[in-house]
């Protein structure tokens, strides 16, 4: 399979370019663990390098995923800034952010880290709850160990929020034609993703096959995203090689951007 599948694209205003298709290492992951994280590091590595090989270099991991070990040994074996690495905290005040970047690094072998998200936030009042994690990342970002800040959401209020801020240069959505896993019916969501596009944040999708319960339609589910024209990138998980060359096959014959 050709490598040039996977198109690369703007990332909102962040100035970064990421990879159509982002490997998420995060399927049922929470508490340390995920069902990449249960493969084990050299099936994940062999996973991460295939899928680099075919295109995709936006890697989606968290530290509630267990999976940073698994992404620092697949970066040793890859020139570090052909990859995009996203990772999340689920840090409220500046100690715990602060604390959490300089493990976060050292967990991950890297001197930086593209993207570093707020962790599943579910409350209105997270740019206020959260004030010192942001301001802890934003001065990560000064320092240059981090070049892109925003939140992954999953309620609908926080997905407000997210659209309000300021502060948020990504928004992680979970967006899915069906409404399957999502914080709201897709009529509710999709206007909110067209302002964030609108205003410039980069949208990272998640949940588009609706947690594996779309999985008879990945055609349609991944149809659909491409159609909204708002979602630059989108994470999916995957645990085999086989389910990795299919939805790069998919993307690659769906994304407009190949034609």
């Amino acid at each position: 399979m050709k490598n040039d599948l996977i198109q690369k694209v703007d990332f909102g205003n962040t100035g970064l370019r990421v990879s159509r298709l982002a490997f998420g290492t995060g399927t049922t992951g929470w508490n340390g663990r995920s069902d990449q994280s249960d493969l084990g590091i050299p099936v994940v590595v062999e996973l991460l390098l295939k899928g680099y090989d075919l295109g995709v270099t936006f890697w989606d991991t968290a530290d509630a995923y267990g999976t940073h070990p698994h992404l620092a040994r697949a970066l040793q074996r890859v020139p570090r800034e052909n990859i995009t690495l996203l990772t999340k905290s689920l840090a409220t005040s500046a100690d715990q952010m602060t604390t959490d970047i300089e493990r976060f690094l050292k967990e991950l072998g890297t001197e930086y880290i593209d993207v570093v998200l707020l962790h599943a936030l579910t409350q209105p009042n997270w740019p206020v709850k959260n004030r010192g994690a942001m301001q802890a990342l934003s001065k990560a970002q000064e320092q240059g160990k981090v070049r892109a800040v925003g939140v992954s959401v999953h309620s609908l209020s926080a997905l407000k929020a997210a659209v309000q801020s300021d502060w948020a240069e990504v928004v992680m959505v979970r967006i899915n034609y069906a409404g399957t896993n999502m914080d709201a019916d897709p009529e509710q969501v999709v206007p909110l993703i067209l302002k964030l596009h609108q205003d410039g944040k980069a949208v990272l999708g998640m949940k588009v096959v609706g947690n594996g319960r779309l999985a008879q339609d990945v055609r349609g589910a991944l149809k659909f995203i491409f159609g909204l024209e708002t979602v630059p990138s989108f994470s999916l998980g995957m645990v085999s090689p086989a389910e990795l060359i299919e939805n790069v096959r998919l993307v690659g014959e769906l994304d407009p951007k190949n034609r």
